[in-house]
Formats: C-alpha cells, sequence, structure tokens
C-alpha cells in the first residue's frame, strides 16, 4: 500500500525567499504524525506546500501514490486532503450549519461524513448549528474548521496549531477527536507549539529547524529523546 503522503527533496519559496530546503517526510496510513519547532521554522510552510499554496515548488510530493507537486491547489484537494489553517476561516456572516455545509464532497473519494455524525462527534456543534460563525467561541470555531473538512470525504487531514491559544478543557476535547479520528482510519499530519497536546496522540514526530527536518522519531523513542527536544524547542 503507498504512503498517504511522501514528500522527497521539497524545495519551496515565498517569492524570492527560499522556505523548505530538501524536506523529505512519509506519512503512512492511519498515522498521526507531528511537525515539531519553533516559529518561523516551516511546518505551515510544509503544510501550504502540499497544498499548493506556497509560491515556486520542487521536489516530490506524493498523495497515496499520485504525484502532486505540479497540481493546482483544487486537484490536490481532490485527493482526498483537507488542510486546516491556523485562522479556521470560518465565515462570519454565516451559520455553524451553512459553514458546515459549504464545501463541496470531494469526487472520487470516500464518502465523507455526514451531518448526523458530525454532531455526534462535536456535540457542542448541534447545540450552536443556527447561531452565526462570529457567536462561536475559539475552540467551538476550532471544531467547525475540523467538522467541515471531514464532510468532504478527505482522508488525510493537514492541521495547522489546531490547539494554539484554546482553553484546556477545549484541548482534551480536541485530543480525544484526533484519537477517535485515528481509530476511524484517518491519517492526520499536525503542526503543534503545544508539546504536552501533541505527545501522547502522535506516533511520530518530525522536528523542523531553518526550513529543513533535523530529527524524526517514534513516539517510543520520547523519552531518550527530551534532552535534544529541550535543546531544539525549549520544552
Amino acid at each position: 500500500m503507498a504512503a498517504a503522503l511522501e514528500i522527497s527533496n521539497l524545495q519551496a519559496w515565498y517569492g524570492e525567499s527560499h522556505i523548505l530546503h530538501d524536506v523529505n517526510l512519509t506519512v503512512n496510513q492511519g498515522e498521526v504524525v507531528t511537525l515539531l519547532g519553533r516559529n518561523g521554522a516551516g511546518r505551515t510552510t510544509t503544510l501550504r506546500a502540499i497544498m499548493g499554496l506556497t509560491g515556486k515548488r520542487t521536489g516530490s510530493i506524493k498523495v497515496n501514490g499520485v504525484e502532486a507537486i505540479s497540481l493546482p491547489t483544487h486537484k490536490i484537494a481532490h485527493l482526498g486532503i483537507g488542510y486546516c489553517p491556523e485562522e479556521r476561516g470560518i465565515f462570519s456572516s454565516l451559520s455553524t450549519e451553512e459553514n458546515l455545509m459549504l464545501p463541496p464532497a470531494l469526487s472520487g473519494s470516500e464518502k465523507g461524513m455526514s451531518v448526523q455524525e458530525i454532531y455526534q462527534m462535536f456535540p457542542n456543534l448541534y447545540e450552536r448549528r443556527n447561531s452565526q460563525g462570529t457567536r462561536l467561541s475559539g475552540g467551538e470555531q476550532q471544531m467547525l474548521a475540523v467538522a467541515r473538512i471531514l464532510r468532504t470525504g478527505a482522508r488525510l487531514l493537514l492541521l495547522d496549531e489546531i490547539s494554539e491559544g484554546l482553553a484546556p478543557v477545549i484541548v482534551q476535547g480536541l485530543a480525544r477527536m484526533i484519537t477517535e479520528l485515528k481509530a476511524k482510519g484517518y491519517t492526520i499530519v499536525m503542526v503543534e507549539q503545544n508539546f504536552r497536546f501533541a505527545a501522547p496522540l502522535a506516533d511520530r514526530f518530525y522536528v523542523v529547524e531553518h526550513g529543513q527536518i533535523v530529527e524524526t522519531f517514534a513516539s517510543s523513542e520520547l523519552n531518550a529523546k527530551m534532552p535534544v527536544l529541550t535543546e531544539l524547542l525549549g520544552v
């Protein structure tokens, strides 16, 4: 079976700025992988490059074995990828349910979650289904941003800093969500600053520094790697 995501020798630019330098990473089907690193290290750019949202890109990005480096963003999405950016992108003039129904299902991909299944997973969203997007709390907006992707049929989720700025009780709910999605066979790539949130969830970790992968290790090696992580991240 092809890896869900296989990146080789990825270089990416914003204008003249060369941000990613030879990034290599693999995410297997059903894995949760976390990209760790300081702000500005290139983690978000890695997610954006996968989706074709940077400037020039070179190298190889294979999604389920299909080369995506030269594809436009909408075609990349149709390979079954859902991207949840840090800014969430909730439309303030639309209700929760209207936001949820906004993106179309991805053609040729697996059937997405039904609205009923989504409301079972996110009971808060059911309660707030008629509220305007701006009336939702930060945690509810984050849940809505992820739920919207699940409706499309995407099975590879790119989640950028989903726990940032949220109350601990909300972060615990997001951790349960990721555990549940993994149990359903979703593949998840997370960019996280909150190490305590990411550590128990991820199968493997990549550490990004200056646009390069400088460390990679499995969750079983976490304790042994803590001195290196403290040095690299100030964990």
